[in-house]
């Protein structure tokens, strides 16, 4: 299946949706297809493991100081869970922009280490998103999963073996190097995952780098280095980002007073929690109520 098929396929799904042209409409369990008729302002949130594979438009997304645009035809690795802002920069009624994103399972990840193992981890690549041109066999399977949407038996037989393969394609990508890496359970790159894993659980709590690097069994300065290379920010910074985001979630959804907010994320000053609402998305917290 090529791109344009895609393309065509994902524009039928989307009308038959009751989407008002613009957010995601699930497809199956871990695919998704995005969708937006209008290029978007910056929006800040949460990037789990996935692959966006870009079927029409264009997409700017930044960690930190790295600033990655991608658009038709590429797709976007995302090894670990990261915080970003990003926005849709091509976009219109007639050509409107569509993604299909695919949730990456790192069990079954590492569950291909017999297979592919031994293939090399050296490379240069440390970033958790990488962005490449899709290979033609990824789109291919990612286009033979979309298509088991309409046939549960189909999906319920052949879907896992589709998903494993579309797994191992994206270990053989060139933007799979950080996955690979990933295969090595004492690699840096697993040892950042579990910190992050630690964070998201715990981001209401004071961090103490020394006790979380000795955790990891890493040196701090090691830890630092790594997590900043993985994430493109410190551990501090990446824990004030959860609960800045965190914050927007409740008083956006559940008209929580900007103190309370502040208290829930592990602020204990909301003046300070206030700043640096303001500081990251140019309006203060009481804006959002």
């Amino acid at each position: 299946m090529t791109i344009q098929q895609l393309v065509k396929k994902s524009l039928v799904y989307v009308c038959e949706s009751d989407l008002d042209g613009y957010g995601s409409i699930p497809v199956t369990e871990g695919l998704s297809l995005f969708t937006s008729h209008q290029q978007t302002d910056f929006v800040a949130t949460i990037y789990h493991p996935v692959v966006c594979l870009i079927l029409q438009g264009a997409k700017e997304t930044t960690i930190g100081e790295q600033v990655v645009q991608f658009g038709q035809g590429e797709s976007l690795i995302v090894s670990h869970t990261v915080p970003v802002v990003s926005r849709i920069t091509q976009a219109s009624p007639k050509k409107p922009y569509l993604a299909l994103i695919l949730d990456i399972d790192l069990s079954l990840v590492r569950g291909l280490y017999h297979e592919v193992g031994t293939l090399s981890t050296s490379e240069s690549t440390t970033s958790a998103l990488n962005v490449q041109f899709s290979e033609p066999e990824l789109i291919d399977a990612v286009g033979r999963l979309f298509s088991l949407a309409q046939d549960p038996i189909q999906r319920q037989v052949l879907g896992p073996l589709i998903l494993k393969e579309i797994h191992f394609r994206l270990l053989m990508a060139p933007n799979g190097s950080m996955l690979r890496k990933l295969l090595n359970l004492d690699s840096h790159a697993s040892k950042i995952d579990k910190a992050i894993t630690h964070l998201r659980e715990h981001f209401r709590q004071p961090l103490s780098m020394p006790d979380l690097a000795s955790h990891l069994g890493m040196s701090e300065s090691s830890f630092y280095s790594s997590f900043k290379k993985v994430t493109n920010t410190t551990p501090l910074q990446y824990q004030k980002e959860l609960r800045l985001i965190e914050a927007q979630r409740l008083l956006r959804s559940e008209a929580t007073s900007v103190s309370s907010a502040a208290f829930h994320v592990g602020y204990e000053s909301p003046t300070q929690f206030s700043r640096e609402y303001s500081r990251k998305f140019g309006i203060s917290p009481s804006e959002e109520n």
